[in-house]
């Protein structure tokens, strides 16, 4: 198989991928030790079957540079076909704010198709191609030079079988009429927002389970510092703190280093340094706040009569919508969006676009007592009331 190493020889190859309706992509990274994926490889492939229509490229290489590569990305007469997307399109976004365009996910389309729940490649290799995966180089150091034959087999492994799976999804997809679904999911992945952290908004990534304005506050402040203190330095956000030393830390609000160094849970490296200063400027800013500045949390404990049985019925309507239709429950709406529409939302993504059609419209009769659902003794039906 041919190892890219040059930019010459890289625009070379995207050069013959612009005469072709698509071209198959995937990407090997590391992001154990950083903040930011550390992209270590790219595979590559066109329609054919000859050795010349699959490439890996070596992004660590010191002769390479990735702009013909980007300049593919622009190429509207070309569809970019990736599987679950969204990782190798944050490490695009972030290397040049670039994304592919037209761009095809065929974890997206396979659920859309009622291949299952977030159906992983290997499964779709497995129906589709009819072929097996070796996954065992999944996790190998893909920053170590040379790669081995092994890592290089399983890697072009993923762009090869991914030609056979794009056409066949594509082939299902018009034959259902349901491009128009999967580009309404796909709208999402190519929104550059998807791919920007926001430090204000960490604190949404903490779970916590208190009513106190004052500790919530503090894990703001602390959520955010550690936020930006992970993107500043590229280094993991558990490496400056872990989520139960925030919690932590926002209980006991330390206020010097002495108090500081009687928690538990920090790790000994934010002690001292830039971390410890950062954390005691996060406390007292989250000091300064007042109970107003804090939105009182909603206790999902307190439902409206009658919402707990509807979201029931909502779910099994959802079962029953799912099959029918053959596209996965998780895509359509999840449990949380469920009791939000029993609780008497009406503004969510259930009543637009395809899910409208699909499940939303009819859920909101359920809800409005239109229609009930009923049993043939193999299926759940609707009845109109």
């Amino acid at each position: 198989m041919k190892m890219i190493k040059t930019t010459a020889e890289l625009a070379a190859f995207c050069d013959i991928c612009s005469g072709y309706d698509y071209v198959t992509i995937d990407t090997e990274f590391l992001r154990e030790r950083t903040y930011y994926s550390k992209l270590c490889l790219i595979q590559m492939a066109h329609p054919g079957e000859d050795d010349s229509s699959a490439v890996l490229i070596d992004v660590l290489a010191d002769t390479l540079n990735l702009d013909p590569l980007y300049e593919l990305f622009q190429n509207e007469s070309v569809v970019k076909v990736f599987h679950a997307a969204r990782q190798d399109l944050e490490i695009f976004y972030v290397d040049r704010q670039i994304l592919p365009k037209p761009f095809f996910d065929t974890q997206v389309a396979a659920m859309v198709c009622g291949y299952g729940e977030q159906v992983g490649y290997e499964t779709l290799v497995r129906k589709i191609a009819k072929q097996g995966l070796d996954k065992s180089s999944r996790f190998t150091d893909w920053s170590a030079r040379p790669l081995s034959a092994k890592q290089m087999t399983y890697a072009i492994g993923d762009v090869t079988h991914l030609r056979e799976i794009y056409e066949t999804l594509a082939a299902e997809l018009k034959k259902s009429k349901r491009q128009s679904w999967v580009e309404e999911e796909l709208a999402v992945l190519l929104d550059p927002q998807t791919y920007i952290s926001d430090p204000k908004l960490a604190y949404m990534r903490v779970k916590t389970r208190t009513n106190s304005w004052k500790i919530l506050a503090a894990v703001r402040e602390l959520a955010e510092f550690r936020e930006g203190f992970a993107q500043r330095r590229n280094i993991p956000r558990n490496r400056v703190m872990k989520d139960d030393a925030i919690m932590e830390l926002a209980a006991t609000r330390p206020q010097n280093i002495g108090e500081l160094n009687k928690s538990r849970l920090l790790l000994r490296d934010a002690r001292k340094g830039d971390i410890a200063d950062g954390i005691l400027a996060a406390i007292k800013r989250a000091g300064g706040y007042q109970a107003s500045d804090i939105p009182k949390p909603v206790d999902d404990r307190i439902k409206p009569q009658g919402a707990e049985g509807l979201a029931e019925l909502l779910r099994v309507m959802l079962k029953a919508k799912a099959e029918g239709y053959g596209v996965a429950q998780k895509l359509i709406a999840n449990a949380a969006e469920l009791d939000a529409i029993a609780a008497g939302e009406r503004d969510g993504k259930m009543f637009k676009g395809w899910r409208a059609e699909v499940f939303g419209n009819d859920a909101l009769r359920l809800c409005e007592g239109k229609v009930a659902l009923a049993s043939n003794g193999k299926s759940v039906k609707i009845v109109n009331i």
